[in-house]
């Protein structure tokens, strides 16, 4: 029987080789490839900085010390450094570098950055800051969309209501539950609530995920969306205003209940 130690260095050297990409990708702890490389490496770092890594104030590592990181060109880390500036993460100076903005400078209304928020660790902590924004705007908007839906509208927002009944899974349930309150925001008539509702979308999502596992009763859930539903397309702008203050109540409940 050969003796296992007496590998030719060709073969060794074709066994040591197989083991660098996964050493690779555990010291950089990402592995990107395809045209969008950028993009990727903007979302892993603006990740990190969101959820701690790198302090308010941090330098960031040059260009150079990213490529070699992450296995990418200086020119990906280039763009994925512009796009993280274009979101105030980030701000840079010639022989200084990029560090990071404050976080009140922060484009929380960015679709990827609300994304990476809603991810944190201190995620409950920004899933009540969601629930907090709803309790401002979402009353008053149900309000307006009574007055102000048309049936197409109404259409869309009674068939979300149909669908969150229907669901056959979790996720099933947390689209059209998302769907149904975006629904009402673009009923409401108010322009500046359109483009604002499809930003929150995604934190949306991820707070009707967080809640609905801690929901215990998904019927009296059903129920307070329904009476919303029935509110609006009976033009009861009052009812369907009180209709919301309940749900929001019923869903500050499920998160007070994670903190116990």
């Amino acid at each position: 029987m050969p003796d296992k130690k007496s590998k030719k260095p060709a073969d060794r050297a074709k066994a040591q080789a197989s083991l660098r990409p996964a050493v690779m990708r555990r010291a950089g702890a990402a592995h990107f490839s395809g045209a969008s490389v950028h993009v990727s490496l903007a979302a892993e770092i603006g990740l990190r900085i969101v959820r701690g890594d790198y302090l308010p104030g941090t330098i960031l590592p040059n260009e150079a010390k990213w490529a070699e990181i992450f296995d990418v060109s200086r020119s990906a880390v280039r763009e994925a450094i512009k796009m993280l500036m274009a979101k105030s993460l980030l701000a840079s100076r010639p022989k200084i570098g990029s560090w990071v903005e404050p976080k009140e400078r922060w484009n929380l209304l960015d679709r990827d950055v609300l994304a990476w928020y809603a991810t944190a660790p201190d995620r409950e902590a920004f899933l009540r800051t969601v629930q907090e924004f709803r309790h401002i705007i979402e009353p008053e908007a149900s309000a307006f969309a009574a007055m102000r839906r048309s049936d197409e509208q109404m259409a869309e927002i009674s068939q979300a209501c149909r669908e969150m009944g229907d669901a056959l899974s979790l996720q099933e349930r947390i689209r059209a539950d998302t769907r149904f309150h975006l629904a009402i925001l673009r009923a409401s008539g108010n322009d500046l609530l359109v483009p604002l509702g499809v930003l929150i979308e995604s934190a949306l999502d991820h707070l009707f995920d967080f809640t609905t596992q801690r929901v215990g009763d998904q019927r009296h859930a059903q129920k307070l969306h329904e009476a919303i539903e029935k509110n609006i397309r009976l033009r009861r702008p009052t009812a369907a205003r009180n209709a919301v203050h309940k749900l929001l109540e019923n869903t500050d409940e499920g998160i007070g209940r994670s903190r116990r």
